[in-house]
């Protein structure tokens, strides 16, 4: 394993906190909020009270996300 380079992005944990994921997506956290209320958002675990995003699934799910954007009403 290589050392970052200075301009480098910082490695992403494997499991993202709601604002992490929403920093990643470009999106509003209340917006992302909404997304997993309404079950679009994969890979989410609760923990407690707390929400993990799962980075992969997410990463996957964006990359093949041909859907209506996370705000928009179906």
């Amino acid at each position: 394993m290589s050392a970052p380079t200075p301009n480098s992005p910082p490695a992403l944990p494997d499991f993202l906190t709601v604002d992490e994921a929403a920093n990643l997506l470009r999106v509003n956290r209340k917006t992302l909020y909404e997304a997993i209320r309404l079950g679009s958002v994969p890979g989410v675990v609760r923990i407690g009270k707390a929400l993990r995003v799962q980075r992969d699934a997410l990463l996957a799910w964006f990359s093949g996300n041909s859907g209506p954007s996370l705000g928009a009403k179906s």
